[in-house]
């Protein structure tokens, strides 16, 4: 099955380090600040402070676990420039390669929400015909998304007119 998913013979890109930062930043935030509003209510309005005890608990549970797998979902992520397509690889539980042939490439598009600009990261998507393509890639330096966005645009160009 791992030969399913095994590398090319090419050099994997893989994301910025700064890209584990910005997801363990996140994960301090928006798991406990889910959790943390419900356990006051419980808390405060109907004094079950055992329930809001519970939900605290899983909002330790869950920044753990999420901080264990920051680290592995970080290393899974890799992309590789072919000649003719670029492939993409993630996943640690449900492993994902796609493969986007440059010709059918409609869409290169750089964002970068305010967040991930304070880490200086950007994001790559590529948008094809079909509305089913996941191809994304987060966590890029912003110098090598533009050089991605720049080299992507022009094979698809230069692929696109061969059809």
């Amino acid at each position: 099955m791992d030969d399913l998913f095994a590398p090319p013979a090419y050099a994997w890109q893989r994301l910025s380090p700064r890209y584990v930062s910005l997801r363990r930043v996140t994960t301090l935030v928006v798991a406990p600040l889910l959790l943390f509003v419900p356990a006051l209510i419980v808390g405060l309005g109907f004094g079950l402070w055992w329930l809001a005890a519970v939900f605290w608990g899983l909002a330790v549970v869950i920044v753990v676990v999420r901080f264990v797998l920051i680290g592995r979902t970080y290393r899974s992520w890799g992309y590789v420039e072919r000649e003719d397509d670029l492939y993409i690889t993630r996943g640690v539980l449900f492993r994902s390669l796609v493969a986007v042939p440059y010709g059918r490439m409609q869409l290169v598009e750089v964002a970068s929400g305010p967040l991930e600009r304070s880490f200086g990261l950007a994001t790559v998507t590529l948008k094809t015909a079909s509305a089913e393509t996941d191809a994304s890639i987060p966590g890029l330096d912003p110098a090598e998304a533009a050089r991605l966005r720049d080299r992507l645009t022009e094979l698809g160009e230069a692929q696109a007119s061969g059809l």
